[in-house]
């Protein structure tokens, strides 16, 4: 067997919209929008310059429905650039594709073999000693185990999987389509599988080797930290490397921040900025999207759930200082009120303090907010969820109020003359 290099990719998702990205300007919107393309070509010019054999395609070239017919287009003339560069595509057709009308239609190049839905098929390339085997999912919701009936291995030759897969105990949020176990693909025989459908990378095994290499582009803020594809070496009959490339446009970053330790807004906003700086160093000269999370017990609780526009505002000009393009995709101010001593305090604001306390268990409250529930339970839906709703927030609101009345009490306070 001769050496060679092959590309894994899967979950391509070609056009699919960054969720939670709400357009700020003309630019800002075509810059998202091109996200997931800028990937699919980085995709391509990766295989070109590693002069890769063959590419794998495990299943979600397509989002759902595809509507823009530009984008099947698109996806011709990535497969087109790869022929001319003498390099072979197999694809299976994942959930996401079998939902879609015409992505089994699409009049492919020469040197793009897509396998079928009935069932399994394989595919020889001799010169390299290296057969594929694989299916396309018949229909979106496909529940059926399709590996257990794929081909026995073939000796004498590199044999590769490409499954579109929940594999047990690996799927997360995915549902579980066509699902399979570990156990049971390592027993098939062959020397690599191929998986997709799950977004996160993962070598599930390396004897053989099980890979998911994760989607090419995360699209939301649970799909964070880098994304691409696996460049795989083979010598010998054996894979010799593997090494996960990122290939996205746009690195979506999920940062929680404790503020526990921060008594002023200032010092809160330069702490952020550091924890920022430092993790958009991995994505390098991508835009990013962020998602920020404000945890921690704070004297600065109050007035950041007072006001989170402010907050905002202060969180969007700390992002302009640094050299990345950040988008800020949400602001999750989840603090809590600082824990206030049992003893009596003769201070102002513990006189304050007992007062706001003895509101939260006094009737005027409990009357007032009576009557807001009254207005709601008229716009909701009638049933246990709506009578349960009501009596959450009956029994939250008040102590709520309080917790915020109090932390405003203790930044007032401390606050400098």
């Amino acid at each position: 067997m001769s050496s060679f290099r092959f590309i894994h990719a899967a979950d391509l998702h070609l056009d699919s919209p960054l969720l939670g990205l709400a357009s700020k300007s003309a630019d800002y919107a075509a810059r998202v929008e091109a996200a997931s393309r800028e990937a699919f070509d980085n995709l391509i010019a990766l295989a070109i310059e590693e002069q890769c054999r063959f590419v794998l395609l495990a299943g979600d070239i397509f989002d759902g429905e595809l509507r823009n017919f530009q984008t099947g287009l698109y996806f011709l003339d990535g497969m087109r650039r790869l022929s001319e560069a003498g390099i072979d595509v197999f694809m299976v057709l994942g959930n996401h594709d079998s939902a879609n009308r015409f992505a089994d239609k699409l009049t492919l190049s020469a040197n793009v073999h897509v396998f079928p839905k009935a069932k399994a098929g394989s595919k020889k390339l001799d010169d390299i000693g290296v057969v594929v085997h694989g299916r396309s999912f018949p229909r979106w919701d496909m529940a059926e185990d399709m590996a257990r009936d794929y081909p026995p291995a073939l000796p004498a030759m590199f044999n590769i999987g490409l499954l579109h897969t929940a594999c047990a105990g690996s799927e997360g949020p995915h549902a579980r389509y066509a699902p399979c176990t570990l156990e049971q693909l390592a027993n098939h025989g062959y020397d690599y599988w191929a998986l997709g459908h799950v977004h996160a990378h993962a070598v599930l095994s390396d004897n053989p080797y099980v890979v998911y290499p994760g989607n090419l582009q995360g699209r939301h803020a649970r799909e964070d930290g880098p994304k691409g594809a696996v460049l795989v070496e083979v010598a010998e009959g054996a894979v010799v490397s593997l090494e996960h490339r990122a290939l996205d446009s746009v690195r979506w970053l999920a940062l929680t921040s404790d503020i526990s330790a921060c008594g002023t807004r200032t010092e809160m906003l330069d702490m952020v900025r550091d924890q920022i700086s430092a993790r958009c160093l991995d994505a390098e000269d991508r835009s990013v999207a962020l998602r920020l999370s404000l945890v921690g017990a704070s004297s600065l609780h109050g007035t950041l759930h007072l006001d989170g526009a402010a907050l905002r505002d202060d969180v969007e000009a700390l992002l302009a200082t640094l050299s990345h393009e950040i988008w800020l995709e949400k602001l999750i101010p989840a603090t809590e009120p600082p824990a206030v001593a049992e003893a009596i305090d003769p201070s102002i604001a513990g006189r304050i303090d007992i007062e706001v306390q003895n509101l939260a268990k006094a009737g005027h409250i409990a009357e007032a907010l009576e009557a807001r529930l009254a207005e709601i339970r008229t716009k909701l839906p009638a049933g246990a969820h709506a009578d349960d709703f009501l009596e959450q927030m009956r029994k939250e609101i008040p102590a709520r109020a309080a917790a915020l009345a109090r932390s405003l009490v203790s930044e007032a306070e401390h606050a400098p003359d």
